[in-house]
């Protein structure tokens, strides 16, 4: 994947945290440093983890499917970016019942969001990245755009409230990026490998 390929994949997989991150900032209300510091910490750090995991499992059985790896990853990144358009046109409101400020509900969240990531680790793993060192910038990427997007979302949700979230359709954009990699990933290995 390119260096460009790999910030998109960032930001179609942080757009989960983003749209998290705004309700949380809809219900802090107001600027509160160290508690958005954390969540938007470990939504950075479970997004770079999770890549990293599932990479590491696919590697023990990836020469077991090399023949139709581009068609998994591929398939992957279709389900999860069909996935996240379909949330993206659910019409929920803007009230959410959890406390942003409670470290038990900051992990849930970033582990219930970096889900998805996990998926993409196993796509790292069946595209050849063989290598820590070769997977090491991607994973920091994904980290790195996750924690900025969480700290925009909090951001977004403390200064404009509820209509900001469904305006920008962030799970929508995610979901066409996902998807539009895992058919450039699909076609490369079709037609030009």
């Amino acid at each position: 994947m390119t260096g460009l390929e790999i910030w998109l994949l960032a930001i179609g997989l942080a757009m989960d945290c983003f749209v998290v991150s705004i309700a949380s900032g809809i219900i802090l209300k107001r600027t509160r440093l160290k508690p958005m510091l954390i969540m938007a910490f470990f939504f950075g750090f479970f997004q770079a983890l999770m890549p990293l995991l599932g990479w590491m499992g696919t590697g023990f059985f990836s020469h077991l499917i090399e023949s139709i790896d581009h068609w998994i990853a591929f398939g992957i990144l279709f389900f999860l970016g069909g996935r996240m358009i379909k949330e993206s046109f659910k019409d929920e409101t803007c009230k959410h019942e959890y406390d942003p400020t409670s470290l038990k509900v900051i992990v849930t969240l970033a582990l219930a969001t970096s889900i998805d990531a996990l998926a993409v680790g196993i796509s790292f793993a069946l595209l050849n990245i063989k290598s820590f060192r070769t997977l090491l910038p991607s994973i920091g990427i994904i980290g790195f755009v996750s924690f900025a997007l969480s700290m925009a979302g909090l951001m977004f949700g403390i200064r404009f409230g509820c209509g900001i979230a469904r305006r920008l359709h962030a799970e929508l954009w995610g979901g066409l990026i996902l998807i539009a990699i895992g058919t450039k990933i699909l076609i490369e290995h079709l037609f030009f490998t």
